[in-house]
Order: C-alpha cells, then sequence, then structure tokens
C-alpha cells in the first residue's frame, strides 16, 4: 500500500513483537471488521495459529518456544473475514449485539456491456485462449458459458470448504483446551455457515464463540489462560507510523478530499475478480 506495508505485515510485527517479550502471557485480539480478502484472512488466521504453538508469524522457530494464547474480543462487528481471523484463537468473547458468522464467500463483478451497446462502444479482445477473459465486464452475457461458469463457482466452493475447515478445525482445537470452558460447535454448525450473519448471543449457542462478554470479560480470560494472579498490565501496540506518512499526508490533493459517512468500522469496496470473505450485507 502507500505506506509500503499492509495491515497483515503490522499484525504479524506485533505478534512477533508479543512473542519474543518474555512479560507478555496473553494476547487479546479486537476484532471489529466485515472481511476482507481471501489472502489477507488467510495469512493472519496462519500467523496467529503460529504465535499460539510458539513459533515465529512466518512458522519459523522463535526464541521463545513457549506458545501464548490469543482471546478474540469482537466488537460491533467481526463477520466473514473477521470471524476467519477468529476461528483459530484459544477463547473467543463477543458482546450480545455483535454482528458476526457470515461465514461464506463472495466474488463482485459487473457487465456493463450494455451501456457501452447504448452509446456507441464496441470493445475489441485479443487473447490467447478462450477463457482468458473470463468475467470481463464488456462480454455479452449470452457469451458466458456454463463452463465458465462452473469453474468460478468451483473455486469459490473450494476457498468455501477451506473456510470451513478453518472453523471446524479451529474451533474443535480450542474446546479440547479450554475444556468445561467456552463452548463446542453445535452438530449441525455447517447448516449455519451459509452466509447468514448471527448476534453474539446466537453464535455462542452454536459454539462459534465461547462466551458473551464485554473488553474487561476477555481481559479476565486472558489473565486466566496466560497463568496470571492478580493485577496485569494492559499493553497496547499500536500501528507503526513514520516520517514518510507525514510526506503522504501533507503531499494529498484537495481534490481528493471526501465525506465520509461513519458508521463504527470501514466497509471496503469490493474489486472486481476478487475473492472475499466479506459479509454481503456491508459490502456494498
Amino acid at each position: 500500500n502507500q505506506q509500503g506495508y499492509s495491515m497483515v505485515d503490522v499484525i504479524k510485527a506485533q505478534l512477533d513483537t508479543a512473542q519474543e517479550d518474555s512479560r507478555v502471557k496473553a494476547v487479546i485480539l479486537r476484532v471489529d471488521s466485515p472481511g476482507g480478502e481471501v489472502l489477507a484472512s488467510d495469512e493472519i488466521s496462519d500467523a496467529i495459529k503460529n504465535f499460539q504453538s510458539g513459533k515465529k508469524s512466518n512458522g519459523s522457530e522463535a526464541d521463545n518456544t513457549r506458545g501464548k494464547p490469543v482471546i478474540v474480543s469482537m466488537g460491533n462487528l467481526a463477520a466473514s473475514g473477521g470471524y476467519y481471523i477468529s476461528a483459530p484463537c484459544r477463547y473467543i468473547v463477543a458482546n450480545k449485539m455483535t454482528i458476526t458468522g457470515s461465514i461464506g464467500v463472495i466474488m463482485h463483478g459487473f457487465n456493463y456491456r450494455g451501456l457501452l451497446d447504448k452509446v456507441g462502444v464496441a470493445p475489441e479482445v485479443y487473447k490467447s485462449g478462450k477463457f482468458k477473459d473470463m468475467m470481463s465486464p464488456t462480454r455479452e452475457p449470452e457469451e458466458v458459458s456454463q463452463e465458465e461458469r462452473d469453474m468460478v463457482q468451483s473455486l469459490i466452493n473450494e476457498v468455501y470448504g477451506d473456510f470451513k475447515d478453518v472453523v471446524k478445525n479451529g474451533r474443535n482445537d480450542a474446546h479440547e483446551q479450554n475444556k468445561s470452558e467456552g463452548h463446542a460447535l453445535a452438530d449441525d454448525w455447517t447448516n449455519y455457515a451459509d452466509g447468514r450473519v448471527l448476534s453474539g448471543t446466537e453464535a455462542e449457542k452454536l459454539g462459534f464463540v465461547d462466551e458473551v462478554g464485554n473488553f474487561e470479560k476477555a481481559v479476565e480470560r486472558a489473565k486466566s489462560f496466560g497463568g496470571i494472579t492478580g493485577e496485569a498490565n494492559l499493553v497496547q501496540y499500536p500501528e507503526r507510523y513514520d516520517i514518510s506518512d507525514l510526506f503522504h499526508i501533507f503531499g494529498e490533493s484537495k481534490a481528493q478530499t471526501s465525506v465520509k459517512l461513519d458508521l463504527g468500522f470501514d466497509a471496503p469496496r469490493l474489486q472486481e475478480g476478487r475473492l472475499y470473505f466479506m459479509s454481503p450485507v456491508l459490502s456494498h
């Protein structure tokens, strides 16, 4: 991105810092997100799994080989990709009004060939293979073969299967460690992994989260799983900023200024041809 590093890089660096600090006994991950790109969600999920197993975020061995638990504290929204990164964590705390779930995959696109025809614009395409222009927004809809549709749907189904595996493995592993604490996945949990959103209360009943509570409850669980008795110091790892960020801010043109409606989260716009773990009710 423009700062030269991504949110994935930031989270990995923060986890590595916590891993190397012997004073850190547990991590609380605050999740307030409608989701995001498949790759970013998967990389963060893997980094969390490595951290809890005592490794660095990239999977290499760390000096401190003792795994540390990650406790999720869900905010207003922890859906789709937000839930994907929560599933591998040791314990999940959600507010009763948290919007979570939305387990599924979405690929977004528009076809504006009809508009081009109205204004007299005709696309000219030269391609090396018959599938090279799959999902092109300038093709006639009737040109899209069933074979192409099946290929795209197969890709989505494959990624969706990976999502369900992350949920199943993460929640089952956590339940084995937590024993009587928290909740196991309901036997019919896959019936609710169809893209629907759930409240924190509903998610607890189905075993998608362990407990309904606030941030203070997540702190209590972090102290318990981290073996901390008495008072504990809460240290926040903020996002890194440097002098280059200031130059970027000062160099922005006034013409780029926009008015943003604050909904309590930033809902990213879906780009055509990319796979997302994104709650569909919040992605348009």
